[in-house]
């Protein structure tokens, strides 16, 4: 039987091992009140200990276990074995537990553990013994253990530095920059700029337009458009008519946009030039550049509250039905407040706007650099998949502040390498929407000492970025740290019985404060479910991220995965996260991700993907694995591809992996339903794909549709990459058939290749 591991913690990690000791109360006592023997009753107590320091409600010391899934002390004491000596040990990767009827001592490895954190663990101990005293029947997940000095660190010496909140909205700050700047460039736009007086005006007639057509406070208004000036006019004109903002992408397929406009009982849309208008039944469709180009331009000073509703965002739901997440005014200044706080935005500064407005990042980076007289870059869809292009764009831009998702980091710094100033004026890049490994972290600083990076971390839920880990190294630790709480914000690490873990423990990551949104857009079954009441803290509100982590002995937060990334392999429990982490500790690696797939019949198996530049094989990588995890916990199936697929939030897509290890064994030939590439431009292509992919060349097609594979924008740029300039990207998105896309590079037409 394997002992339960503890999480380490030390800032300053020292060779030997060393020894606490510590009285016990009266052990035979405790036992004749519980009806138990004396060894019972301290067994009991060192496992649920472990348990709380694991995290774990299946525990194990090695020669006993027990599932802490709820009861009272008595019953857990009565559950556990008797240790057949009167003094025993308990023995942890480590750490070791000694215990005799007078005394315990702990004797760990100063590499993991230090002498303070230790004293914790024994008083821990202590005060589990105590509580079994006081009341045996007592829930024992209803008690934290902590001391009253570690119980007030956790709530108020973990919180973001307290700020006094402007009572004024975003539009109304941005309106005092323009009337003090009207002739500074507030947009950079394929070329061209845009004053602050030019948006002001623009956005004023768009908020009467809106107020025209009889919009109430809090009306919520969709915008469909391209990101640009008038997409940016749009916007801040919403927000000051008093309704709230609603994004939805022109590439949206109808079915969802039908739901998201009926859920959020949208009456009135925005179109941008040249977009279809989308099917709103219901739905009044105006124009953008119109109401941008006519009509009043004065401010409408409508008065808007701070506990207004700014903005909705749909999130993809676990239920398949997408969430519709409403934030309020208060908590979106506070986060725009705390970009410019933490990534010392000021004016001139240039900050590049890429995230599809289907992804909250696109709020921050639209708006922020407009409170302190910076401009905004937007750069469009087709020059983000080109990054040649990009680098490009945001050079010519003048760009100094730059957000991007970790996969797409690692494509840039592919770019970069070798190439001194590739980056132009950027001084700060952050990333978000996925964990970074400390590899990527490793290689952008070899690349660009002098800049700035910063790991964020939140939740739309929670008005977008609630943590920033702003780093100017690579840091010390493996699982590279999301930072600490930025202002006005309040993280909170729980465990079970919405108690608090200890200094190190993992738990769920909860948000509290200004930043908490409402819940979610007319559902109040799946809004109890992640916002209520703060238990710890009356008055305040909380949200649930169903997110895991635990805090570092620095103060910074560190992220585990997500809930719901925790699986059992036959029967054995596995966090894909550490796997995923154990796979991005080997050197050669770039980026990984790790997706549990259905066996046929019943069960899982797990399929691990990576990125390498320089050819490491599934073996060679395998063969690091079996060092590092149990054979449990090794991914029945290792994938080198080009590139992660990636969502069009930009996150990886843990859904076009599933289907890539699926259909990564080939079936056999008699039952393969594709027919195969037929000439040579068709062989070279389905090659192309196929590594971009991580897929068997056989299992290629002339008939598959790249997307449908589950290819996306970073593995199309790889597709583009390998066929040398034989196919642009434009032609792979205008024709993702293979079999068309062959005929279109050759010059025949699609007629004449399917006849």
């Amino acid at each position: 039987m394997t002992a339960t591991t503890l999480p380490s913690w030390t800032n300053t990690p020292a060779p030997g091992t060393a020894v606490h000791t510590r009285p016990l109360p009266d052990l035979p006592a405790i036992a004749a009140t519980l009806g138990t023997p004396v060894t019972s009753v301290l067994l009991a107590a060192h496992l649920r200990v472990v348990g709380l320091l694991a995290g774990e409600t299946e525990v194990s010391a090695g020669f006993a276990a027990a599932r802490l899934d709820g009861g009272s002390w008595r019953e857990l004491a009565r559950a556990v074995p008797a240790p057949p000596a009167e003094a025993f040990e308990c023995h942890h990767p480590g750490l070791t537990a000694r215990y005799g009827v007078h005394e315990m001592s702990i004797e760990y490895d100063r590499r993991s553990f230090d002498a303070a954190h230790v004293a914790r663990i024994a008083g821990y101990l202590t005060r589990a013994l105590a509580a079994m005293a006081a009341d045996p029947d007592a829930p024992y997940l209803g008690c934290d253990l902590l001391s009253d000095a570690e119980r007030q660190h956790l709530l108020r010496g973990r919180c973001g530095p307290v700020r006094p909140l402007p009572d004024q909205r975003f539009h109304e700050l941005f309106a005092a920059v323009a009337e003090q700047r009207p002739d500074a460039t507030a947009i950079v736009h394929n070329g061209q700029t845009w004053s602050y007086g030019w948006l002001r005006r623009a956005a004023n007639r768009v908020a009467h337009a809106l107020l025209a057509e009889g919009l109430a406070a809090e009306d919520v208004v969709a915008v469909c458009a391209e990101r640009g000036p008038y997409w940016l006019a749009a916007i801040i004109g919403i927000l000051e008519a008093g309704g709230a903002y609603l994004p939805l992408e022109p590439d949206y397929p109808p079915a969802r946009v039908a739901t998201m406009l009926e859920q959020s009982r949208c009456r009135l849309v925005l179109r941008g030039c040249g977009i279809s208008p989308p099917e709103a039944r219901g739905c009044h469709i105006l124009a953008i550049e119109e109401l941008a180009n006519a009509g009043r331009d004065g401010d409408p000073q409508v008065p808007v509250a701070a506990d207004q509703l700014a903005y909705v965002y749909f999130t993809s739901g676990s239920t398949g039905l997408p969430k519709g997440a409403m934030c309020e005014h208060s908590g979106m200044i506070n986060h725009l407040l705390a970009k410019v706080e933490d990534l010392r935005l000021r004016q001139g500064d240039v900050v590049v706007q890429n995230a599809q407005a289907s992804f909250d990042i696109s709020l921050w980076q639209a708006t922020a650099p407009l409170l302190v007289g910076g401009a905004t870059a937007i750069v469009g869809r087709a020059d983000t998949l080109d990054v040649r292009q990009f680098l490009d764009t945001i050079q010519r831009g003048g760009a100094t502040v730059l957000q991007v998702v970790p996969s797409y980091l690692d494509v840039l710094l592919r770019h970069t390498e070798g190439a001194a100033g590739r980056l132009g004026r950027v001084r700060c890049v952050s990333v978000t929407g996925e964990a970074v490994g400390k590899p990527l972290v490793t290689r952008f600083f070899a690349q660009h000492p002098g800049l700035a990076l910063v790991n964020a971390y939140g939740a739309t839920e929670a008005s977008d970025d609630t943590t920033h880990e702003i780093m100017t190294a690579p840091p010390a630790e493996e699982l590279v740290p999301v930072g600490r709480p930025v202002r006005n914000v309040t993280v909170t690490v729980l465990g079970q019985g919405d108690t608090l873990v200890p200094l190190g423990a993992p738990g769920e990551i909860t948000f509290s404060g200004v930043c908490v949104g409402r819940g979610y857009l007319n559902d109040p079954a799946r809004t109890a479910q992640a916002f209520g009441d703060d238990p710890l803290r009356p008055g305040e509100r909380m949200y649930r991220t169903g997110d895991f982590g635990r805090w570092l002995p620095t103060g910074h937060l560190e992220f585990h995965g997500r809930r719901d990334e925790q699986v059992k392999i036959h029967g054995i429990r596995i966090e894909l996260g550490e796997v995923r982490s154990r796979i991005l500790e080997h050197p050669r690696v770039r980026a990984a991700s790790v997706v549990a797939t259905p066996l046929p019949g019943s069960g899982n198996t797990m399929a691990g993907f990576f990125t390498s530049d320089d050819g490491l094989t599934p073996d060679e990588l395998a063969d690091h694995l079996r060092t590092v995890l149990p054979a449990s916990a090794v991914p029945a199936g290792l994938y080198a591809v080009d590139a992660l697929p990636l969502t069009a939030n930009g996150k990886v897509d843990k859904r076009a992996l599933i289907a890539r290890a699926g259909a990564a064994t080939p079936a056999p030939v008699a039952a393969m339903a594709c027919s195969p590439p037929g000439t040579p431009t068709e062989q070279r292509i389905a090659a192309a794909w196929a590594a971009a992919l991580g897929r068997p060349p056989e299992t290629i097609g002339r008939d598959d549709h790249f997307f449908e594979l589950g290819g996306g924008s970073l593995s199309a740029l790889r597709v583009v990459a390998a066929l040398g300039g034989l196919v642009s990207l434009d032609a792979l998105l205008r024709a993702p058939v293979l079999a068309d896309l062959a005929a279109l590079t050759d010059g025949i037409t699609t007629d004449e290749v399917r006849s």
